[in-house]
């Protein structure tokens, strides 16, 4: 089949902040050099931002050093963090956890309550003025090859299909685009990078992934109620002890909280529905006297990455690199990966970008190499053996000693042992017959809802 084809230096997939502060700071490097780089950004939305969700709780150590300046640019960060409180919940009570036992690494002093979508729209525009080409309503259907098994670009999907898959009077083939080097910043379980890491082995030499499913809505509530700036996050109810998860409770813009659960999804009950512990998480006295009187404006969930530094797949390949979700770089403690997709997708720029000007075609190595000596990776290997103490002790003691790791990276001692995942998620199901059927409520409309009316919102 005969396909337009469109050439680039650098084609990136995904306009989630890994990629677009990979192309910003391609840009920037070129423009400090004099030198022309065609950069093109492939985003599957119609528009940018619309397939982001996050939180979203932003360390901006990452985007001070992609715009130093980036106050006076307008980014939209309006809501700092001013309280930061941990909460413990049992059925019916709460217990807030003294600031003093919490490790110092799990802080937020200094971060900003935002939305992802309008920080990456911002973005978006930043990279645009910089003359980075961004093409909206474009999905990379399958990477393009050449001879040599070097990825050299990427196909997308063909248009104008019935639902069988095949062609009607409206079809259109998709694109190639073709890049010397091609960033993968679709986000957690991307389906090219699931093409990728099979066709190069890249999870050979890694734990298996971890995942969890996270869940948010975003309410308005009563005046009185809201305390801009505050931040709780919960552990305990309405999951069991041996069930891995928590809750946040954001408290931005005006009169809005951001109400959310993550669920790791190496639980062993079959029956367990991650959604409807959201739901019933609302109804404790908490949280329905915040929301009771307050309007739900919107619902999304998403993967979320949980496998640790264990579960990084090689991240470099021939003719391109992981990014960001892609790769799986996740803070599971504090829920957190902003900061580390924009600082991955930034390093990366730097490596494309030495290895264009030097004519090579070699795998980015020193991508992994720029990773490894940040403090993305740094902060990631200090909290690496967090997740494993949950899967294998449960909340309370994992909390505990991954607690108690945490204060030791914090006096800058680290333990000799990196904990491995033995199981993929999948595999830690109890048969059906050994396990018991949880009883949800019934979707009161108000409070709690079903699954039609959140995706429809």
């Amino acid at each position: 089949m005969e396909r337009d084809v469109m050439e680039y230096d650098v084609l990136i997939v995904g306009a989630g902040p890994a990629g677009l502060s990979a192309a910003i700071r391609l840009k920037q490097l070129a423009q400090a050099k004099g030198q022309e780089l065609g950069v093109c950004v492939l985003e599957k939305g119609a528009e940018v931002g619309s397939h982001i969700f996050s939180g979203a709780v932003l360390d901006p150590k990452a985007l001070q050093e992609l715009f130093p300046d980036w106050q006076a640019l307008g980014a939209p960060l309006n809501t700092p963090v001013n309280k930061d409180t941990f909460v413990v919940l049992g059925e019916e009570k709460a217990w807030d956890m003294p600031e003093w036992a919490l490790p110092p690494l799990m802080g937020n002093h200094g971060n900003y309550i935002i939305s992802l979508g309008e920080v990456c729209r911002w973005l978006a525009g930043q990279a645009e003025a910089l003359g980075v080409e961004i093409y909206t309503g474009f999905s990379a259907q399958s990477p393009s090859y050449d001879e040599h098994g070097r990825m050299v670009g990427v196909i997308t999907g063909d248009m104008g299909l019935d639902k069988q898959g095949e062609p009607t009077a409206n079809y259109t083939p998709g694109i190639e685009i073709r890049a010397k080097y091609t960033l993968v910043a679709e986000g957690t379980r991307g389906s090219l990078t699931k093409q990728l890491e099979a066709r190069y082995g890249l999870r050979a030499a890694s734990s298996p992934a971890k995942y969890g499913i996270g869940f948010k809505e975003v309410w308005r509530v009563k005046p009185e109620l809201h305390q801009k700036g505050l931040i709780e996050h919960t552990l305990g109810w309405p999951l069991d002890a041996n069930t891995g998860g928590g809750g946040f409770i954001y408290h931005h813009g005006e009169n809005l909280v951001s109400v959310g659960y993550v669920v790791h999804l190496d639980y062993r009950n079959p029956y367990l529905s991650p959604f409807d512990v959201f739901q019933t998480y609302k109804t404790h006295p908490k949280l329905k006297a915040l929301l009771q009187d307050g309007k739900r404006l919107s619902y999304g969930a998403r993967a979320i990455s949980e496998g640790g530094v264990q579960s990084l797949p090689e991240m470099a390949f021939p003719g391109g690199a992981l990014l960001g979700c892609s790769a799986g770089l996740v803070n599971v403690p504090k829920i957190k990966g902003t900061h580390y997709a924009m600082k991955s997708g930034m390093l990366a720029a730097e490596a494309v970008f030495e290895a264009i000007a030097q004519g090579s075609p070699e795998v980015l190595t020193s991508y992994t190499q720029k990773l490894r000596e940040s403090w993305v990776w740094q902060e990631l290997y200090a909290v690496r053996n967090v997740k494993p103490y949950l899967s294998r002790w449960g909340t309370w003691a994992g909390t505990v000693l991954g607690g108690a790791e945490m204060w030791l990276a914090n006096w800058n001692i680290s333990l000799p042992w990196t904990l491995k995942h033995n199981y993929a998620d999948h595999a830690m199901l109890a048969e059906a017959s050994q396990s018991r059927q949880p009883v949800y409520a019934k979707p009161d409309g108000v409070l709690t809802f079903d699954k039609l009316s959140s995706v429809s919102l």
